[in-house]
């Protein structure tokens, strides 16, 4: 029988997307017996981060400030507002220095099989946002996959209904594909090619 403090870390280490149990044993174990300060270091970090990090009040990403520093730049046009699913991918959006626009962030996207509707989502918060007067153009920018097709299609039904112009990403990324996975030259041809809604 484990000890019940090992258990627990075990237990703790499965909360990570793609680690299962046995997953989770091994990193204890190698944490334990062979990386004691590097288990003490990710420990500090991870307490750092869930003390100092927060989400910008404008775009929603994470930030240890009020307002990020992208949104806080006065360097980037106000008038484009792009809505990704999640940081990574406003990272992928960011790295083919194409878009020098806002940002907002959903922390995820809508997938009724997942208990994930408009309201957790808290698109009230974009509508504010993407209604501030500044903005004249909404670029969705969510994944291909099913749950970020339904996404772009429910605000973007949401955003033409308040008289915005919205487009879309063009298809220049795989169906099925997210962003996060998709190298820079391609994200780049698909905010060129993006389409109106």
């Amino acid at each position: 029988m484990l000890p019940s403090t090992l258990d627990e870390l075990i237990d703790a280490l499965r909360v990570l997307p793609g680690v299962g149990p046995k997953s989770a044993q091994r990193m204890a174990y190698h944490l334990l017996q062979r990386d004691q300060a590097g288990a003490r270091r990710l420990s500090a970090a991870l307490e750092q981060a869930v003390q100092r990090i927060r989400h910008c009040a404008r775009c929603n990403t994470f930030t240890e400030d009020e307002v990020c520093s992208r949104c806080a730049s006065g360097r980037r046009d106000a008038s484009l507002l792009c809505v990704v699913e999640m940081p990574a991918d406003l990272n992928r959006m960011e790295e083919t220095h194409l878009y020098s626009g806002m940002y907002y962030v959903l922390m995820g996207r809508v997938s009724p099989l997942d208990g994930i509707g408009p309201r957790e989502l808290k698109l009230d918060r974009l509508l504010a946002r993407a209604t501030d007067g500044l903005v004249q153009e909404v670029i969705l920018a969510t994944n291909f996959t099913n749950e970020g097709e339904a996404t772009s299609h429910y605000i973007g039904e949401m955003l033409k209904s308040r008289g915005l112009k919205v487009s879309r990403i063009a298809r220049g990324l795989p169906v099925g594909g997210e962003l996060e996975h998709t190298d820079s030259g391609t994200i780049a041809q698909a905010l060129v090619e993006r389409r109106l809604l």
